[in-house]
Formats: structure tokens, sequence, C-alpha cells
């Protein structure tokens, strides 16, 4: 019996593990790739390298897993018994002794770890990873000369200078077609023109860089009345810019969500923290603690809506469950705000939502392991299949008028 029993646990592990890390990395990818558009358009538009594009991307993975962490649980489970019940294996097990909680002895074992892990993120890589993610966005409005110049158009530099660029190669190595006027404290103006360059940065001075011109004119204008411009011409030419001032980026903690565990509780419990920085703290951890205990009923509800009604293959619950979890999510968001602003007690509008839609799981699981024949959904499920029948019916295909006749004439024997 130890054999079995060993044997049916790692047969449920391999049928839960394979579709929960494919819902893993299907949820993670189509979270990434909606921000990865928007993102691809926001550097574009305020002109900095693609390299940064991924680095967001990186500092947002930890928010992505949260969610989709959650979700794998429970179709990885769900998908699993679905798969028992409509192969007839889960009757089998029943007939030997095997009970619901029994089999879920592994599942509840994967759940185990993965909440470990959803605790370390919510409450301590997320909030850091969202701090930098807000860095590198401040660092890219700001930024360094060479994540602010737009090809194209004409950049201010330091309020004494404009700078124009046609194109740009090599991933901003290599400059083509360059035009710059830059004026002087002595009123002078120099413009200048150049068939491509490049930006180097200097030792001595980090805040001084280097545009170093090829082939090019300047066009030197004292600004003194009758007196011609000067025409220079030019192989190379070093052209030392300021690079603008750049104000520090604020500290880490100007939004709760960037607040670990420890700075969180001691917010919130402190009397000496404004009454608004306390219910924003203590909504901020009652919100990431709500959502890592519900995990812990993710494989009950799984289990309550994975196995359809006899001789039917219906995936109905797959539907439901999803729509249920999502829905779950946005009340308790949509608690932590109102809780924020402190309108209601972090406690009622956090726990309450969760008590319910604990005390519906359970229920729903109890109809399932324990009322023979029972179903959590067995309402939906029959307007379900009505309402198959109904559309079925209605794409059917109806065979040609004379189409029974040709084939009668066709199948009987020639005089």
């Amino acid at each position: 019996m130890p054999t079995l029993n060993s044997s049916i646990d790692r047969y449920i592990l391999r049928l839960t593990i394979v579709p929960m890390l494919g819902v893993f990395a299907l949820a993670a990818s189509l979270l990434m790739l909606d921000k990865m558009l928007r993102l691809f358009d926001f550097v574009a538009v305020e002109g900095g390298p693609v390299g940064v594009v991924f680095k967001m991307l990186g500092a947002l993975m930890p928010e992505y897993m949260s969610l989709a962490i959650p979700l794998g649980l429970l179709l990885g489970v769900l998908l699993a018994f679905r798969k028992l019940a409509t192969s007839s294996e889960l009757d089998t097990m029943r007939a030997v002794g095997l009970s619901y909680n029994r089999l879920l002895r592994m599942p509840y074992l994967i759940t185990l770890v993965l909440v470990a892990v959803n605790v370390a993120l919510v409450f301590y890589v997320q909030p850091l990873s969202r701090y930098y993610y807000e860095q590198l966005e401040y660092e890219l409005r700001s930024g360094a000369l060479g994540a602010s110049i737009k090809v194209g158009e004409f950049n201010t530099i330091a309020n004494r200078m404009a700078l124009r660029i046609e194109a740009s190669e090599d991933d901003g190595r290599r400059l083509v077609g360059i035009f710059a006027r830059v004026a002087n404290k002595k009123g002078q103006v120099l413009s200048i023109s150049a068939r491509e360059g490049a930006f180097l940065s200097t030792r001595d001075n980090p805040d001084t860089i280097i545009l170093r011109l090829t082939e090019g004119t300047i066009i030197q204008d004292t600004g003194m009345k009758g007196q011609t411009p000067r025409v220079l011409s030019f192989s190379r030419h070093d052209l030392p810019i300021d690079l603008p001032a750049i104000e520090k980026f604020r500290a880490r903690g100007d939004e709760t969500r960037e607040y670990i565990l420890p700075e969180l509780l001691k917010m919130g419990w402190s009397r000496a923290s404004p009454p608004e920085a306390r219910d924003a703290s203590l909504a901020s951890f009652n919100f990431r603690l709500v959502e890592v205990v519900m995990m812990m009923l993710m494989p009950l509800l799984a289990v309550a809506l994975a196995i359809p009604p006899k001789r039917s293959t219906s995936a109905l619950g797959v539907f439901v469950s999803i729509v249920m979890v999502v829905a779950y999510h946005k009340v308790n968001q949509y608690g932590e705000d109102v809780a924020a602003l402190g309108r209601v007690d972090p406690v009622l509008a956090l726990w309450v939502p969760f008590a319910l839609f604990a005390a519906l799981i359970v229920w729903m699981y109890y109809r399932v392991a324990y009322v023979p024949g029972g179903q959590a959904i067995g309402a939906l499920e029959m307007a379900f299949a009505k309402l198959s029948k109904q559309v079925g019916k209605l794409f059917k295909r109806r065979a040609p008028r004379g189409s029974t006749a040709l084939n009668i004439e066709a199948a009987a024997p020639a005089e």
C-alpha cells in the first residue's frame, strides 16, 4: 500500500507540474508582451537605448510572477484532476478507498512551496524591483545625453546648444548628418555641420562628454555688425558638451508598494506615523497577506471545478475558475484602495471578502467530496449544456434538397 500511495503521488505530481509550468510561462509571457509593446513605444519617444526595455521588464518580473503563481497553481491542479475524472482514473482511485483529501496531499506540498516563494516575492523582492523600475523610468525621462537625444529632431542642451542628428547607426555608436548651433556668453554663435560623429566620454570630468565630428564645416558669427562670419572646414573636430544637471532620484518609499514587510509593519503600528501613512501601509500589508493566504484554498477550488458531470467532457469549470480568481483579485484591489483612503478598516475591507470567498470554496469542495453525485456548479453545467445544444442546432449544416434521392438513384442497380 505505501508503494501504491507513493506511485499515485508521483503520478499526480507529474499531472500537476506540467500544466502548472505551462500556465506560468503563458501568463508571464502575455503580461510581458503587453508591457513590452508599451515600453518600446515609451523608450522610442524618449530616445533611449533598446537595452533599457529589457531591464525594465526584468524589474517587473516579480510583480508578474506574483500574479502568475496563484493562477498557475489553480489551473495546474484543476487540469490534473480533470484529466483523472474524464479518463475514469479518479473513479478507480475512489473505489480503492482513496479520498479527495488523500489525493490532495501532493498538490498541497506544491502549494506550500509556492506560498513560500510568493511571500518572498510580494513582501521583499517585488517592492525593491518596483523601486528599481521607477528609477529606470526616471533616468530615461530626465536622463543622460545618450538617453535623451531624439533622432530627427532639434534637441536643446544646457539652454545654449541646439543639436540635430539625422540618423543613428550601430546602436548609437555612429551618428550621421549632424548639425549643431552653439552660443557662448560673449554673444558668438557657432553653426557646425558634419557628415558623421560619435559621443565619447571623458575620464577627468564625468559631467562633460565629447562629440567627435568628422568631415564638416564651422561657421563662426562673432555677433559684431559689419563683420563677415568666418567659415572653417575640418576633417575632425571635438566639441565638448556639458551634460545637463540631473536631480538625484528620490529615496525608496514614496509609495506603499515600495515598502518591504518590516517597514510596512513599523509604519502601520507606529503611533508617530501620520494617519494617512498608517492607513496606506496597513491596507498594503493586508492586501499582500490575504493574496498569499488565499493560495491555500486554491487546490480545493481546483478540485471542486475540475470534475464535470458523468459522461461529460465540459470545460466550464476552467472558465469559471479563472473568472472567480480574477474577480476576487479585483475586489481585493478595490478594498485596498478604499482602506488606503481611510474610509474602511483594512481588516473589514480585505478579510470579509476573503471569509466569504473561502466559505464558498469550502462549500463547493464539500459538495464534490462528500455528497454522492454532488456538483459544485451543477446548475451552470446544465445551463451550459442546453446552450451548447441550441448553438449546435443553429449552426448545424443541413443536407441539400434532393441529395437523398440522388443517393438512392446512384445506389439502385442499372436495368
